[in-house]
């Protein structure tokens, strides 16, 4: 398939009084045309600071440091800040975390749609607030005439998660990347928002990189699933063989620490020993061997690269010498 979206060697520095430190170590990650990518790991793992990078979002301090981020055939590092306002919204749609620090508290949720038409699609008001309605009634919330002069506090968590995603497809984008949408929601809802975004990237024919920490919400929707760990991918494979024969020993103790059907209500899951390095004090080689049960003296003298898993699937690559010598489990 066509890749819509092409990260190479992404690095993002966050600047401090004793030297830059680096957050984001040469991330590769690839979206390819009307794919749904997982991106998962740990918080601060760098899941967000890469997508933000994209649009230009990082806060201040931190920047993009080097690689590059291909889309539909522009590095969007280096466009300026108005082409790069060009893309936000229009062709790459942003769904936030948490709505209630996103939305303006203070401006009705059809302005707000409004604005975002008028300025990406140069549409009259009137021809901007039709369509807000005709965004909300898409996302599936009920009188959406009504919700238009609604104030966000008027709205349940649910619906104000799909006003964010109105406002995301408001541009129409080819991309459309959701962080973490569903963390302050209740289990009924993370179930409809997921459902709502897999139903619309088939309609509309998108690319969806849905970001998120929780590995059994992302089983459902993505298609390929990259892990990462401070900063770098360490497995990037489709979803079914990351489940079933998963190869970075991280990623199997991620998928350890999953409840199942099976486990009793008194055992404790397993989890991961230690925590992961802060910015700027990575270890020189693997950065997860000080927790890796299975590290080798290699493990400790360079960082290992994404590579094929011998006896795998060809799209699953692991970035772990320990896979790579003895092949998938």
């Amino acid at each position: 398939m066509t890749a819509l979206l092409d990260i190479k060697s992404l690095t993002i520095d966050i600047a401090r009084d004793n030297g830059p430190a680096r957050v984001v170590d040469g991330i590769d990650l690839t979206v390819a045309e009307g794919e749904s990518l997982g991106v998962v790991g740990e918080s601060g793992c760098g899941k967000s600071l890469t997508m933000l990078s994209l649009m230009g979002l990082l806060p201040n301090k931190i920047k993009a440091t080097g690689g590059s981020a291909h889309f539909a055939g522009r590095d969007l590092l280096r466009l300026s800040p108005k082409e790069l306002r060009k893309v936000r919204g229009a062709e790459i749609g942003f769904i936030f975390q948490d709505p209630m620090t996103s939305l303006n508290p203070v401006m009705r949720i059809g302005d707000q749609i409004v604005e975002a038409l008028v300025y990406q699609k140069a549409m009259a008001k009137p021809a901007a607030m039709q369509r807000a309605g005709e965004l909300l009634e898409l996302v599936g919330i009920p009188s959406p005439r009504d919700r238009l002069m609604a104030y966000p506090h008027e709205l349940s968590g649910g619906m104000r998660q799909r006003v964010m995603i109105a406002i995301g497809l408001a541009g129409n984008p080819r991309l459309l990347i959701a962080d973490e949408p569903t963390t302050a929601l209740d289990v009924t809802i993370q179930a409809q928002i997921v459902d709502l975004v897999r139903e619309l990237k088939d309609r509309l024919k998108m690319s969806v990189v849905w970001i998120t920490h929780d590995l059994a919400l992302i089983a459902g929707l993505a298609d390929r699933i990259a892990v990462l760990y401070a900063g770098t991918v360490v497995e990037d494979a489709p979803v079914d063989v990351i489940f079933d024969r998963p190869s970075h020993p991280y990623t199997r103790g991620l998928l350890a620490s999953l409840p199942t059907l099976a486990g009793k209500a008194m055992d404790r899951l397993p989890s991961i020993g230690g925590t992961p390095p802060e910015p700027g004090r990575r270890p020189p080689g693997c950065p997860f061997a000080p927790r890796c049960s299975l590290a080798m003296p290699a493990c400790n003298d360079a960082l290992p690269k994404l590579a094929p898993v011998p006896g795998s699937d060809p799209r699953h690559r692991v970035a772990c010498f320990v896979t790579t010598e003895k092949g998938a489990a």
